[in-house]
């Protein structure tokens, strides 16, 4: 796939616990909010990877294995999420798709409410912290 036409990934997930904190997090609702994103940023080619009901402790979710595929078969230039929680709550996977699978594939990953964005130099320096204060937080017996 030539680099022009690769994949904007946009992710959003959404846990049954999530649901009862009610509409701020819903699957709707991100989606409104990274399209919003890209359009004020330029990205284009966008596509949806979405899971909802799942929780973020498990990397085992239909839409993150779909869009974790395209990434591998190198269709995929950019990964945004709404924040970090959307993407997972096991801060070892994160940091080994954010900090190694991405990096070592070329992937720019955005985790918009974190401003992080792994294309500006500095921005990760405290996502590990952030990812262990989340899950010190959330984990605590609650279903993620």
């Amino acid at each position: 796939m030539a680099h022009n036409t690769k994949i904007t990934a946009l992710y959003e997930r959404l846990s049954r616990d999530d649901e009862l904190q009610g509409p701020s997090n819903s699957i709707l609702n991100q989606q409104v909010f990274l399209e919003d994103f890209c359009k004020r940023n330029s990205f284009t080619n966008v596509r949806h990877f979405t899971d909802g009901g799942v929780r973020g402790t498990t990397f085992d979710r239909d839409g993150f294995k779909a869009m974790i595929a395209e990434m591998e078969a190198g269709n995929v230039a950019t990964i945004i999420v709404k924040d970090m929680s959307r993407f997972g709550r096991d801060y070892l996977k994160v940091g080994f798709y954010t900090d190694v699978m991405f990096r070592d594939k070329g992937v720019r990953f955005i985790a918009v409410n974190n401003g992080i964005d792994s294309d500006k130099q500095g921005d990760n320096d405290f996502t590990p912290f952030l990812n262990i204060m989340r899950n010190t937080r959330h984990l605590g017996g609650v279903n993620c």
